[in-house]
């Protein structure tokens, strides 16, 4: 590969790396005009994607995903409460995204990354108003009992596009989720049975896994000048710096649009590109998800 210099000069192969830190604007562009991008990929293609369940055996759900390197652990506990009385027949989702110094350079032990409130919210939001979860589901006994479920989700590793690993890995750890056999006790408390059962009459005949409808799907791209760049790396995104992400549900539905800010306007015509984009993507999420849902039935 030979590139130009600042000054027009042709670069040798070893002097691609010094470019690339020196220039790091300069050498993105330099493979855009030739709608590719330093890792193979085209401007539209997103990384390859696997998603994985059961990645932790104490959690009631879990799952690791993986978006090219970016990686993500999300485990679902669940718990009893006392629903509130405005929702008596219903129960309750917490969410907490974690951004451990493992997971990139740029976070430092014993500060809390700047992106860790931001995700947790995004997920909050996204969860709650595409309506994937029933919060019906999560009742045991109207006024008395329902299910808490606190979904943790770990970065492992950041690089680029994390909210969409992130909501991806919350969607599969609730597909794997096996909400637990519950009785009620001498003291008139809901509490959950172990194995056996004790000889308890179970409130809930036997494990079950909730049904959801609405599945969001999301996809970040890049915009700079004329090109948009799909579920871009964190190298990108540290060079161009207009982030829009799209959130479709299952039925092609926009759930939301988020764009934190950058350079480039967000006009008409590039919106309506990062959804097509989405579109398509979803499309592929939902596949990965059916192929491991399906495999895991079969075991």
């Amino acid at each position: 590969m030979v590139l130009p210099d600042a000054s027009g000069d042709v670069l040798s192969e070893m002097d691609v790396d010094a470019f690339r830190r020196l220039f790091p604007l300069r050498f993105f562009e330099t493979h855009l005009v030739k709608s590719t991008r330093p890792d193979g990929r085209s401007l539209a293609e997103a990384r390859e994607t696997s998603s994985a369940f059961g990645a932790v055996a104490s959690a009631d759900g879990s799952a690791l995903v993986k978006i090219g390197s970016t990686r993500m652990l999300a485990a679902i506990k669940m718990e009893v409460m006392t629903p509130s009385k405005e929702s008596p027949d219903e129960g309750c989702i917490a969410i907490d995204f974690h951004m451990p110094p493992i997971c990139s350079p740029t976070v430092r032990p014993g500060r809390p990354a700047e992106a860790a409130p931001v995700v947790s919210k995004q997920l909050s939001d996204t969860i709650s108003s595409c309506g994937m979860i029933n919060l019906k589901e999560l009742s045991l006994i109207s006024g008395k009992a329902a299910w808490m479920a606190y979904l943790d989700i770990y970065c492992l590793d950041a690089d680029g596009a994390l909210f969409d690993a992130a909501l991806l890995s919350a969607v599969a750890a609730f597909s794997h989720l096996q909400i637990p056999v519950v009785s009620m006790n001498d003291d008139g408390k809901v509490v959950v049975l172990s194995g056996d059962h004790g000889g308890k009459e179970p409130v809930n005949k036997g494990k079950r896994k909730l049904t959801l409808s609405s599945i969001p799907f999301s996809l970040t791209c890049l915009l700079h000048k004329n090109y948009i760049l799909a579920d871009p790396t964190a190298e990108e995104e540290s060079v161009m710096e207009t982030l829009v992400t799209v959130v479709l549900d299952s039925s092609g539905q926009l759930v939301s649009l988020y764009k934190p800010g950058g350079p480039v306007l967000a006009y008409t015509s590039a919106i309506q590109d990062c959804v097509a984009l989405t579109r398509q993507r979803a499309r592929e999420l939902q596949t990965i998800l059916d192929e491991v849902t399906s495999s895991m039935e079969v075991d």
